[in-house]
């Protein structure tokens, strides 16, 4: 059962927190835009929320089942179907690619939500997952603070390594990472690879 109820009850919240924390949302869609190639794709996000990453990327198309978030996006012009992404409300090879941001800290099953994506998208497409590395010093700072926190209280966190991991179980290929937030929360610097970032990006492919 998707982990909603925080989101339900704490819509405008969840929205504050990205304008008092204008430089790590500005750093967060920097390092997910890195992985994004510039053609014009037909992309959908799992978890879309209210659109705070969808709209400034050009989503047009998101799953979410929490209808107060979803209600959000759809002013912003977004078309929101319900569901979660352990069973995406989508035909198979419909999508370039698929975007989850911080999603997986709220699934019931990771491998099962990244072997959705992956039935959705098209032979050739990929799927970028963005998440607080649990390792990272950020990663760190949440996992202790989380029964002070709104959202967190129910979330999973994991580390690069298990997020590759289970994408390499889901069937996915080749993947690249993007790292930011490295020294502090403020930090916009985008860099590859993964260990020192608190928000991290992986792409993985479909194979064709």
């Amino acid at each position: 059962m998707a982990k909603t109820t925080a989101f339900e009850e704490h819509t405008d919240a969840y929205d504050d927190w990205f304008d008092r924390n204008a430089a790590a949302y500005s750093a967060e869609l920097k390092a997910i835009r890195e992985l994004l190639p510039n053609a014009d794709l037909h992309g959908m996000e799992i978890g879309v929320g209210s659109g705070k990453f969808a709209e400034p990327l050009g989503i047009v198309i998101g799953v979410e089942p929490c209808e107060q978030m979803a209600e959000k996006a759809r002013a912003l012009g977004i078309e929101v179907v319900p569901g979660v992404a352990e069973a995406l409300p989508f035909a198979d090879g419909v999508f370039d690619y698929a975007l989850m941001v911080t999603t997986i800290c709220f699934v019931d099953d990771v491998v099962r939500s990244f072997r959705e994506a992956l039935r959705v998208l098209r032979p050739g497409g990929f799927i970028l997952v963005a998440y607080v590395d649990k390792e990272s010093e950020l990663g760190r700072q949440y996992l202790t603070n989380r029964h002070k926190s709104r959202f967190y209280q129910e979330a999973t966190f994991y580390s690069t390594r298990e997020v590759l991991a289970h994408l390499e179980t889901a069937g996915f290929g080749w993947t690249e990472v993007r790292q930011t937030l490295i020294a502090d929360a403020s930090d916009q610097r985008v860099a590859p690879g993964y260990g020192d970032g608190g928000f991290v990006v992986v792409k993985a492919m479909k194979e064709i």
